[in-house]
């Protein structure tokens, strides 16, 4: 298959994911938490370098731990899960720059999804297929826990286990993004699209299908036009959420 139509799948699959998650994450005022678990990518993304495999199984594992930590962390302190996530991502972004190859560091930092292989298209697409089923399935859950903690565990919820597998899908995403996008712009996935759904979106299904739409969008965009041009494409990707966001300022409420 043409690395071209590679790119795109996988481009399509991770910023419309990132998109429908992000829809939730807004809502709960957590759009910015891929950030920093962006920047806790970066060690995993050194040893893929080092050791020649795919940047989002080396991500995968050091963005799981960081939220495992997170997620113990604010059981024990009931700190705010913000707070807890700038602890724990400024030493994992220690941790990388003592042994990141420094050749390497614009494509940790950026992103390069036009190395994608088959493999990696299959990856990207199952794994991302398999969040958008999870969040469709929590999401009125969270929705609810996001309301009211109280209320939730009245109705039955056990929102521990629900912010746990939340962090858990953020965590996915944002190995994931990292291909597109780099560990520097991973909340850009998250944060854009759904702030660009919120201005045209009239309920809550209208919000998160935009939300979707304008995610999966923005990567085709990006992609087509690094090809175009040659600038890199995850900047050229969260530019093109941007642009879409300032498109949607005139039926905003």
């Amino acid at each position: 298959m043409h690395p071209l139509l590679l790119s795109l799948v996988s481009g399509i699959f991770i910023g419309g994911s990132a998109g429908y998650l992000g829809s939730l994450m807004l809502s709960r005022n957590m759009a910015l938490v891929a950030g920093p678990l962006g920047h806790l990518t970066l060690p995993g993304i050194a040893l893929a370098f080092l050791w020649g495999f795919d940047v989002s199984l080396g991500a995968f594992p050091f963005v799981i731990l960081g939220v495992v930590l997170i997620w113990l962390l604010g059981l024990k302190t009931k700190l705010p899960m913000e707070a807890l996530t700038a602890v724990v991502f400024a030493s994992g972004v220690a941790v990388a720059f003592l042994f990141l190859p420094i050749d390497q560091a614009e494509a940790a930092l950026i992103g390069d999804i036009a190395k994608t292989g088959m493999g990696d298209a299959a990856l990207v697409a199952v794994s991302s297929s398999a969040v958008m089923f999870a969040v469709y399935r929590a999401y009125p859950k969270l929705v609810l826990a996001n309301v009211s903690e109280e209320l939730a565990a009245a109705e039955g919820i056990t929102v521990k286990r629900y912010n746990l597998l939340y962090l858990f899908l953020i965590a996915v995403i944002v190995a994931l993004g990292v291909k597109m996008v780099g560990g520097l712009l991973t909340a850009a996935l998250v944060a854009i699209p759904p702030a660009a759904a919120r201005n045209v979106g009239n309920n809550l299904k209208q919000y998160a299908v935009a939300a979707t739409a304008i995610g999966a969008g923005s990567a085709v965009v990006g992609i087509v036009v690094y090809r175009l041009t040659g600038f890199p494409a995850g900047p050229l990707v969260v530019l093109a959420s941007a642009g879409a966001f300032v498109i949607t300022l005139p039926f905003a409420r």
